[in-house]
């Protein structure tokens, strides 16, 4: 990503461009008839500049100078205006009915892409500052930039159509008029383009500030945080987060000001000032002080440089606004031509459901030049039960993201059956894992589906209860007025249902229990339960090992005196491993980490034995 940051700070003409071009051709792939209504719409409103100024008037003058009949004047007037009234129609429907319609199946198809493609991008991109940049540069406004694109593109390629057909007219009248021509193209590809530029770099100086932004208001109208800012002092905090982004944001505008304000008063003397005034000055010394053209000319001159005029002005507006959107969809192509290195999509061999071995060997990993695992090799067999164990920071969640491929080690390798899991169809491998993340996620759905997340079962009425009473959840639910099919959020249903810490971690748990997986996975799973809540979820936890391989990771070292064995890892390294009872005889750092913790868990393990 940072070779793409460079060469989106270096922009050239030809870049921006390609740019432009990319978003024509993304607009052809989703919707092509919006390219072909915006030719028509572009087409008939430069020609009608050309028509009215370039011969319509040359008609009118002429047939006034020559004595013509009025009912002839009448009648190419009249034929004229139904001609006009009759496209006017026709752009009124095109503007109000159909680029409505398109415009929303256009909007559709363009975040269907960028949604598709933030899907499939490994996990890395989003812990990548420059990369989440870039993202939401891309998804900023993305679609009206993309419409302005196309529609910019075709207005400049018929514009320049049409100013070749006044510009022959105009020639044939007065050659030097021609010589004004220059001043709008100083205008607009000088100072309009310089005044581009600084927009662009105000832009990009200020999207870590709009970040900051964006998530402070997120803050504070989302219920995450509401408790936390009633009970502390924590808005002061988030309110100097804004003030300071905001004031980084004027200062970042402020530098700028001026060099924009310049920019902009040149550009609209040029493109305005000097070639209406300077025209107008010149047919009328023309006429009146070297007589060298006679009035009607005079008139049709006047009429042709003011229709030439905002041709040329349209003309470079559209390539402008093609310039500078070009700069912005920069971040678009660059966000949708990014080669994943592990994606979503990836094909390969399909991988055996009947679950025989996982294997580290020689595995490590660094995480922004950090090394997070070094070197670790370790192994779980069918039907075992595994356990991580060790310090927070000791590399225990990295190794389940290294394992359902979130993230490719530096060196060594993942064996899925004796296989490097590099050659399985990324889908269908990680399909094969249940797993439970201690920083799991409840969506804005129904307990239902938030359990199913999209899968489908036969009588999943009776298996999403038969999870969550596994989890220790069920009668919670079922408390609710619309039990298991109650929206998990007062966000979008006012009869929501907002649960506990607690609660909430065991409708997490219960998706791991649903599906039917060879593995599963508990990373953490009873972090925000209370001590008999924890024994039961484990013991629930070890009864699903009966069938199924388990890997899971605890703080709480009594919970994993059932497994079958015990990985102890400390900064990345496994420094033991064996069961429960041969890493307490070998009274090493597992042994004085478990009777740290005894004093804190005897109670409940007193409880544990009467309950037994």
């Amino acid at each position: 990503m940072k070779d793409n940051k460079k060469k989106k700070d270096k922009l050239s003409f030809a870049a921006t461009m390609k740019n432009s071009l990319f978003a024509m051709k993304l607009v052809a792939q989703i919707c092509p008839s919006f390219i072909v209504h915006s030719f028509i719409l572009w087409f008939i409103g430069q020609s009608e500049w050309v028509f009215f100024d370039g011969v319509f008037m040359k008609v009118i003058v002429n047939s006034l100078s020559e004595g013509r009949k009025f009912t002839d004047i009448l009648n190419f007037i009249l034929i004229c205006g139904a001609i006009f009234c009759t496209l006017a129609i026709y752009t009124g429907y095109v503007d109000n009915v159909v680029f409505p319609l398109k415009t929303n199946r256009l909007y559709g198809g363009i975040y269907r892409k960028l949604y598709a493609k933030a899907k499939n991008v490994e996990l890395s991109c989003y812990e990548d500052p420059d990369f989440y940049n870039s993202y939401t540069m891309a998804m900023d406004g993305a679609e009206m930039k993309i419409r302005s694109v196309v529609s910019s593109m075709i207005g400049a390629v018929i514009g320049a159509a049409a100013s070749v057909s006044v510009f022959y007219m105009m020639y044939d009248i007065d050659h030097y008029a021609m010589l004004f021509i220059i001043s709008p193209l100083i205008g607009n590809f000088l100072f309009g383009n310089l005044k581009n530029k600084y927009d662009y770099m105000r832009y990009k100086e200020q999207a870590p500030n709009e970040k900051v932004l964006n998530y402070v208001s997120r803050m504070m109208y989302l219920p995450d945080g509401a408790k936390e800012i009633r009970l502390s002092k924590v808005f002061s905090l988030l309110r100097k987060q804004y003030g300071d982004a905001t004031e980084n944001n004027v200062k970042i505008a402020d530098r700028y000001a001026f060099r924009n304000a310049h920019m902009n008063f040149w550009r609209i003397t040029f493109t305005f000032t000097v070639i209406f005034e300077g025209v107008l000055l010149y047919a009328i010394y023309r006429n009146r002080v070297s007589g060298s053209i006679s009035l009607a000319e005079l008139t049709i001159m006047t009429s042709l440089m003011v229709a030439m005029t905002w041709i040329l002005i349209r003309v470079f507006e559209n390539v402008m606004e093609v310039l500078k959107n070009g700069m912005f969809i920069n971040n678009l192509k660059t966000f949708l031509e990014y080669e994943e290195k592990i994606p979503e999509d990836q094909d390969g061999e399909m991988p055996s459901r009947d679950f025989e071995s996982l294997e580290f060997k020689n595995v490590s990993f660094s995480y922004k030049d950090k090394e997070i695992i070094h070197d670790l090799s370790f192994r779980i067999d069918k039907g075992e039960i595994a356990a991580l164990v060790g310090h927070n920071g000791a590399g225990k969640t990295t190794i389940i993201k290294l394992l359902l491929r979130l993230y490719d080690p530096d060196s060594g390798t993942i064996l899925y059956n004796g296989k490097d899991i590099k050659e399985y169809n990324l889908k269908a491998y990680r399909d094969i894992f249940a797993t439970t993340f201690q920083d799991f996620r409840l969506f804005g759905m129904s307990v239902r589906e938030n359990i199913l997340m999209g899968r489908h079962y036969e009588n999943e009425e009776e298996l999403v209860k038969g999870a969550l009473k596994k989890a220790g959840v069920l009668e919670r639910i079922e408390q609710l007025d619309k039990g298991i099919d109650t929206v998990m959020t007062r966000e979008f249903d006012e009869d929501g249902c907002v649960l506990s810490g607690g609660e909430s971690q065991k409708v997490a748990v219960a998706r791991t229990f649903i599906k039917d997986a060879p593995m599963k996975i508990f990373d953490e799973p009873s972090s925000a339960l209370d001590p008999i809540a924890e024994y039961e979820l484990f013991n629930s936890i070890i009864g699903e090992g009966q069938d199924h391989t388990m890997l899971f990771i605890s703080h709480r070292l009594s919970s994993v005196k059932n497994c079958d064995i015990v990985f102890m890892l400390e900064k990345g390294k496994l420094i033991e491993e064996g069961t429960h009872s041969e890493l307490m005889g070998k009274n090493g750092s597992y042994a004085a980490m478990y009777k740290k913790q005894a004093m804190n868990y005897l109670a409940i393990e007193n409880e544990e034995e009467v309950i037994a």
